[in-house]
């Protein structure tokens, strides 16, 4: 009975990681086409695009699309500005949001819990619908204001930076994850008589590295992958992002085996950034799954 008992059980994991290395495979299939096509010049990609050479790295491979695509667009100057908005981004975001889900989850304030849903509720407007509206605002305020100069807020670092410091969905999972932390631990600490921010950076950010990892990787992705707000605000290349790049290689006639390049070297610091976060990003995870 143990035997077939042991069998059973291995035949049953067997069958899971089946499963799981089939859907890994179909996730990783588009990455692979990416990186394969980026090879290819675009009379082959093309052809290929109808059977199963697409994934394989077979004819004519070059690193000439990238080589091209270089030419084409500053590469190296879009991808700095998308590192140097999102990295800022995400830690102001990470900073301030964390601060204020501290308030939300520890203090007692009156209005405490309708502000609180007035934040949640803002996740169901689309930002197309205050787009327009953001950019009348950033139009018309000065930036800085010295010596009867002033300096606006288009084409800049900060107008890609300040409107998305806080948002509710950061706020709402570091609430949601400080709900659960034992509360225990403040009321030691404030009869010890540690004050509310020796409690913020002592005792609840060293317990918070899930939820950290989760929502930066989140805003990592938002930020990474934003198009409609910088094409508005940035008309100068010098602060334009890596997607707002990619308009460069459909204008005249469109090189696919450079798009495909552009978009493997855009996607390297993602992929970067999610690995150095992966093991937190699933404790998160798994955590979150338990006490469901």
């Amino acid at each position: 009975m143990a035997t077939l008992a042991g069998d059973n059980y291995r035949l049953r994991l067997a069958l899971r990681y089946a499963v799981l290395i089939l859907i890994a495979i179909i996730f990783i299939f588009p990455l692979i086409f990416m990186i394969v096509s980026s090879l290819k010049p675009d009379v082959q990609l093309l052809q290929d695009t109808s059977s199963l050479r697409a994934f394989l790295p077979v004819g004519d491979i070059s690193f000439d699309n990238y080589k091209n695509a270089s030419e084409r667009a500053p590469i190296g100057l879009f991808m700095f500005n998308s590192v140097l908005v999102t990295g800022i981004t995400v830690l102001l975001s990470l900073f301030f949001c964390s601060l204020a889900a501290f308030s939300f989850t520890f203090l007692s304030w009156r209005g405490r819990e309708v502000q609180l849903s007035i934040i949640i509720a803002t996740l169901i407007i689309p930002f197309e619908t205050i787009a327009i509206p953001m950019l009348l605002l950033v139009s018309k305020l000065p930036w800085l204001s010295m010596g009867g100069v002033e300096w606006g807020w288009l084409n800049s670092y900060h107008v890609q930076i300040i409107p998305f410091i806080a948002d509710g969905l950061t706020i709402f999972l570091f609430v949601q994850y400080f709900k659960d932390l034992p509360k225990e631990l403040i009321e030691a600490a404030r009869v010890e008589g540690a004050s509310w921010w020796q409690i913020y950076r002592s005792i609840i950010i060293p317990l918070s590295g899930p939820v950290i990892a989760t929502a930066a990787i989140l805003k990592f992705l938002a930020m990474y992958n934003q198009y409609l707000w910088p094409i508005m605000v940035t008309q100068e290349e010098q602060y334009r992002p890596v997607l707002v790049g990619l308009q460069y290689f459909f204008q005249l006639n469109t090189a696919w085996g450079e798009v495909m390049a552009y978009l493997t070297l855009i996607t390297l610091p993602v992929l970067a950034f999610y690995l150095v976060l992966q093991r937190s990003f699933i404790a998160s995870i798994a955590s979150t799954g338990v006490k469901g």
